[in-house]
This record gives structure tokens, sequence and C-alpha cells, in this order.
């Protein structure tokens, strides 16, 4: 088997400086000795890009899911599977993204990351990082998934639970595709979507993310919205809720849905399926003609708006794609 890996930066090859951690390590010389040290895959099968700029993933933006995307494609040919490097920070974000753009690239592409960098004696770099390459050696992966912690995710059904803990990712809907062991343990892969064929690269659009909290008054959520963005990704209480004994609230949102920017609600709850007008106070958004994430994690559901008005939808369209799978992110079409 021949593979790729597109190292990105993160805190995996980080080091110390003045400033705190920036990348810096020798990740080639490590990651090729490991393989020299710990696997019968050869060496001379793997090959290595390292991007420029190596960046924090706290950096990331839609460009740089296309870099990584436009580098997958330049080795399509010449690899069979591939892994790519990344940091934590933003990583679920990554994946997600990836998810959308690539469900006609045919091969797996495996994420991880570690918590700590690899030149630290406690990392969990070698532990992810040959997590990763079993993963896709094992001929069981597919699709854009993320390994992390002993356990192998779908890309776009994870979301980062902790900033320290080894097992730092998790699968709050759907669990694991697998965890790792003597032998690994594998589970239903999950379901599948529509796909997309030949998609328009990422660019950058103005998305609106408010949070709905206690308190929160129509002038403060107005200001947020001025001026109007391309869309706006609300996250609601539990099944799509928000103050509806606020007055001038629902007249906000809707005022930015009336200019044509389309309303996504997603649910500030990890497990939640998003029902508007379930309750009394989220009557009020589905009035506004805002549309349900259902299931969908936070990174699924921002990454999923960025794919869409990158590909310049309508808005009929774009409210008919946020519930409709592309790449399994969402359990079932919205209703």
């Amino acid at each position: 088997m021949r593979l790729h890996v597109t190292y990105t930066g993160g805190t995996i090859g980080m080091v110390e400086s003045p400033d705190g951690l920036v990348p810096g390590a020798d990740l080639r010389g490590w990651l090729f000795q490991l393989l020299r040290q710990g696997s019968d895959l050869d060496s001379s099968k793997v090959s290595l890009t390292a991007l420029d700029p190596l960046i924090d993933s706290s950096n990331a933006t839609p460009g740089s899911w296309q870099s990584i995307i436009d580098d997958l494609w330049r080795f399509h040919d010449s690899a069979d599977a591939f892994i790519v490097l990344h940091g934590t920070d933003t990583m679920s974000y990554t994946t997600s993204a990836l998810s959308y753009a690539l469900t006609d690239f045919g091969k797996p592409v495996v994420f991880t990351g570690s918590q700590h960098p690899l030149g630290k004696i406690e990392s969990d770099a070698t532990a992810n990082v040959t997590g990763a390459f079993n993963a896709v050696l094992s001929g069981h992966a597919q699709g854009v998934e993320l390994f992390f912690g002993h356990h192998l995710f779908a890309g776009n059904r994870v979301t980062k639970a902790s900033s320290w803990a080894f097992e730092g990712f998790a699968s709050p809907i759907t669990g694991p595709v697998a965890q790792s062991g003597t032998p690994w343990h594998w589970n239903d892969a999950g379901s599948e979507g529509c796909g997309w064929r030949n998609p328009a690269p990422y660019r950058q659009h103005d998305i609106a993310v408010v949070t709905m909290v206690p308190g929160i008054s129509a002038d403060r959520l107005a200001s947020m919205l001025a001026p109007h963005p391309q869309a706006v990704l609300i996250r609601a209480y539990g099944v799509g809720n928000m103050p509806d004994a606020v007055p001038g609230l629902t007249d906000a949102i809707r005022a930015v849905a009336d200019g044509g920017a389309p309303v996504i609600v997603a649910s500030q709850c990890q497990q939640a399926e998003v029902m508007l007008g379930r309750y009394q106070a989220g009557a009020g958004l589905a009035e506004v003609g805002a549309c349900s994430a259902v299931d969908m994690t936070f990174e699924a559901v921002y990454t999923k708006i960025m794919f869409l008005l990158s590909q310049g939808l309508g808005a009929a369209d774009f409210t008919d794609w946020v519930g409709r799978p592309i790449a399994g992110e969402v359990s079932s079409p919205q209703q």
C-alpha cells in the first residue's frame, strides 16, 4: 500500500519558544523513523507534504481547508490512502469540511494529531499516528475520518471534548467507528449521503454565529447581526428554542431572513435533534423560515453552511440541502 501524509502544523510538531509553542520539530525525520522501527510498511512507499506555512490550527480558515483538499487531489493517483496531521483545536471543523468536498475522492483520509508535542516524554503523538496508520492499513477506513485517543470517528460526527485528556474527541450522537485494541473493534459505519460531484473550492463567507443566553436583548442581537451576514447560525436551547418573551428578538432575526440570508438553528446540547415549533418557545424561529440542523454537530453544520455558500446555491436549494446528508453528517433528511 502507498500512503501520503499531509502535515498542516499543530501541537504534534511544535517546539517551545519565548512566545509559547510554535511549529518547528523535525516531523519528517520522526515520522520515517517511526515507520522504520514499528511498522511493516515500506517507508519508500510513504510520501509527505508539509504545507507552507505550517500553522497553529487556531489560525485555520476555509482557505486552509482548500489547501489540504488540493494537496490530497495532487497525490490522489499515486497513493492508496491518506493521513493528515493537524492541530486539535479546529481539527473537527476541517474533517467536517473535507467530508463534503471529498465525497467522490474514493480513498480513505484519516486525520490525527496530539495533545502534547512529539518531543515530550508524555506525548500521545506516537499512539495517535500509529493508530491512524493502522486505520488506513486495515482496509476498513472510508471517507474522511479522525483517529484520536484509541478511537476512530466519522469526520463529520466528531467534536473536540477536552483540551487535555488523551481521549480528546467524542462523537456524542453516533459514537466511534472503531476502537483500537487487540483486535480492533469496528462498529456500524453509519449513514451515507448523497455526495457532491465537482464541488467548487471553499471560499470565505460571512456567517454570523449567535448563541442564545438568558438575558439577551433584541438590541444586542440586532447589533450582532449588523451589517446583515450571508447566513446566520443560531445555537438555540434544547430542540430549537429561544426566549420568545423578549420583545423584538424574533423581529431581529426576521429582518435578516427577509433580506435573503438563510437562518439555521442548531442546539447547544451535544445530543439533540432540532425540531422547530415543538415548543412554543421555538415557534418564532419556524415562523421566520429558519431551518433545522437536525442532529449535526456544531462543527458539521458550520462547515456545511460554508460549503453550501461556496457552491453558490440559491435560497431554496440552500435550505433544502441543510437537512439532506451529503456525507453522512446528519441522521435523516429534514422533515
